[in-house]
């Protein structure tokens, strides 16, 4: 699996949520480049402070099924 790069604007944030489905995309072991793509496009996406899953999931959002995190 290979680390996806972060997008332009995005940089500073590891975790970014999909408002329209609840699902958080960790941008360091994530494979779905098309899926947050298509979020980032549809400016529809969420970042969390602090930047961390337990946040996201505070928030309602689980963890992409793609994605595998260290946390």
């Amino acid at each position: 699996m290979s680390r996806m790069d972060r997008p332009k604007g995005l940089e500073e944030f590891r975790f970014v949520g999909d408002k329209r489905t609840q699902i958080v995309y960790d941008l360091d072991n994530c494979t779905e480049s098309d899926a947050v793509a298509d979020l980032l496009e549809a400016e529809a996406f969420a970042t969390f402070g602090p930047d961390a899953l337990p946040e996201a999931r505070n928030r309602g959002y689980s963890l992409c099924r793609t994605c595998i995190s260290e946390v």
